[in-house]
């Protein structure tokens, strides 16, 4: 597939561009900074773009086949955090510009008001509190894409991060806001990065999980 990468360089970013070329696909990745892109390949376009601006994206997301994103945006203690639904706009009034209808995107665990309710005590007291403007944002822009129309969208919740490449570890998943054991709480805090990856490339082949926001974890 023809796929365009939002927030190549990132992190989690990384992961899915290399990922994707070692799965076949040709990959157009809209960077604000080319040179941080770490990852070379034939079939690897970096482009420099804005990804506030239709204008700025369209040329990029003409004959592609879907648009994969892990954008992240800094917590802010004194202003509200924008940039998922401003991108998200953008993203999908383009898509619709150059008709493209699948997006895969990335958020996180507890973006839901209350989600985070029977989660551990570090994290409803230290780690939301932090990151709360954050995870506001992002249920923000999951509400932009569950009132979108010809748009096949899915958002990928995963627990916290690890600076960590694939693993074989079984990806476990769940329509909701947590991954939760046999009591109904969350399980474990943490998944590779490599692993948030594998499962959004996963979800080209498939329509599972399709308008859908589902949360993972591995085991």
């Amino acid at each position: 597939m023809k796929l365009v990468v939002l927030g190549g360089t990132g992190q989690t970013g990384q992961h899915l561009v290399n990922q994707a070329l070692q799965q076949g696909h040709s990959v157009t990745a809209v960077v604000r900074n080319p040179g941080k892109m770490t990852v070379t390949h034939e079939n690897l376009k970096v482009v420099e773009g804005n990804i506030f601006s239709e204008e700025s994206l369209k040329p990029h997301f003409e004959g592609h086949d879907a648009v994969l994103s892990c954008l992240g945006f800094p917590t802010s203690f004194f202003s509200g955090v924008t940039g998922y639904t401003q991108s998200m706009r953008a993203t999908l009034n383009t898509m619709r510009e150059t008709k493209i209808n699948r997006i895969i995107t990335m958020t996180s665990w507890y973006t839901a008001p209350g989600s985070s309710d029977n989660g551990p005590f570090f994290i409803r007291n230290v780690l939301i509190p932090m990151i709360q403007s954050v995870l506001t944002n992002m249920y923000e822009m999951e509400s932009i894409l569950t009132k979108s129309e010809g748009i096949d969208w899915t958002v990928v919740r995963p627990p916290g991060l690890r600076n960590a490449p694939s693993t074989d570890k079984d990806i476990v998943s769940h329509e909701g806001y947590f991954v939760p054991d046999a009591n109904g709480l969350p399980t474990s805090q943490s998944v590779a990065r490599g692993d948030v990856a594998r499962f959004m490339l996963s979800l080209l082949g498939t329509s599972t999980w399709l308008k859908k926001g589902v949360a993972i974890t591995t085991k």
